[in-house]
């Protein structure tokens, strides 16, 4: 699931463990109470934005689309190798702070370190040196693992349960039946994932949702469908040696070594950067409560402290990659595993509505 994806084994980003307290707070400087009983915290928007501090996270989305829309088309590998050795450790720890903070109520105890097993198993599979076992091995506990969430959130809707377990049953056969597609689907689809998270967070908008969430979708579905459609090949780079590389990671088998290729990696390097910057810039700024949960939920991890083990960690990433690139995207890859297949339960909850909630911090 990457955006921070890695080519190679599949999608792949950053670490990530639980969420709690996500939106915004009610009060300034994200001061609102944030009641547990049980489930998530819930807290308002329009005091910390303000009537006229409401259109600037869309702006700086406008903004951000057409400068990494731009940069994607004219270097696509370069963008997508820049912006995973730049902001892929960075935005890991970013998230896994974020969803440690919103989702606390969701990820903890024997439900969490059983997730965390599956996960480092996968983790441990994406060290070995790749071949069709380990492939195999991965795609595996992928599906265990979402079965795991899938039983978790459905134990007391057993038909519901019973319908779910053979489409995933049936699934996991397809993907050990194709595995080249699967890590390509796995790999764009993690780039997809921001839309979930930014529509779940702009739910207590007062106002301006709808634009809000129109602009995700832009760029989460509208551009990439126009790149791949062939809109945007009068604005494209002429290509490159790394671009023909990366194709084989992000391109589904039965377009590779065509026209295609080029718009797949160009697809990937805007929605990778884009899926960075959510984390790196959009949440830190707009969802303050969800990191002062998390450092009530780790205190000894302080905003700075944060920052300085994403910097540390990327430029750490940064010299192996110099160094030796595909060592350092196998290790990039095997750390991503963490938060990308954590968002598997987190995600399921959420789209099924299952996701723990007070009614008390309803607005």
């Amino acid at each position: 699931m990457a955006s921070g994806s890695v080519a190679g084994a599949g999608a792949a980003t950053g670490t990530g463990i639980g969420l709690g307290a996500g939106g915004m707070s009610g009060g300034t400087g994200g001061s609102a109470a944030l009641r547990r009983g049980g489930g998530l915290p819930v807290v308002g928007l329009g005091g910390h934005l303000g009537r006229a501090g409401r259109l600037r996270p869309i702006a700086g989305f406008a903004v951000l689309i057409c400068v990494t829309l731009a940069l994607a088309l004219r270097l696509p590998a370069g963008t997508a190798v820049v912006g995973l050795a730049t902001f892929g450790i960075l935005h890991n720890v970013l998230e896994l702070r974020y969803m440690a903070g919103r989702f606390d109520g969701l990820l903890h105890g024997p439900f969490l370190r059983l997730l965390g097993a599956l996960i480092t198993g996968i983790v441990l599979v994406r060290l070995l040196p790749p071949s069709t076992a380990s492939r195999a091995a991965e795609i595996l506990l992928a599906y265990v693992l979402l079965a795991v969430a899938c039983w978790y959130a459905l134990r007391s809707r057993p038909l519901r349960l019973a319908a779910a377990l053979p489409v995933i049953a049936g699934a996991a056969a397809t993907s050990l039946a194709f595995p080249a597609y699967h890590f390509v689907v796995l790999t764009h689809l993690h780039n997809v994932v921001p839309l979930v998270f930014l529509w779940e967070w702009s739910r207590d908008m007062p106002r301006g949702r709808t634009l809000f969430r129109a602009v995700q979708c832009g760029w989460i579905v509208l551009i990439p469908a126009l790149v791949l459609s062939g809109a945007f090949d009068g604005l494209m780079g002429a290509g490159s040696g790394w671009t023909a590389r990366l194709s084989s990671s992000y391109t589904p088998p039965a377009w590779q070594h065509t026209e295609a290729g080029q718009r797949f990696v160009t697809v990937f390097a805007f929605m990778a950067l884009m899926h960075y910057l959510v984390w790196v810039w959009f949440m830190p700024r707009y969802a303050p409560d969800a990191t002062a949960a998390f450092e009530r939920r780790v205190p000894v991890v302080t905003g700075r402290w944060a920052w300085a083990l994403g910097i540390g960690g990327t430029a750490a990433l940064a010299v192996l990659f110099v160094s030796d690139y595909d060592q350092g995207t196998s290790l990039y890859s095997a750390i991503a595993s963490y938060h990308a297949y954590l968002e598997f339960p987190v995600l399921l909850m959420l789209i099924l509505g299952l996701a723990p909630r007070n009614p008390e911090g309803e607005k």
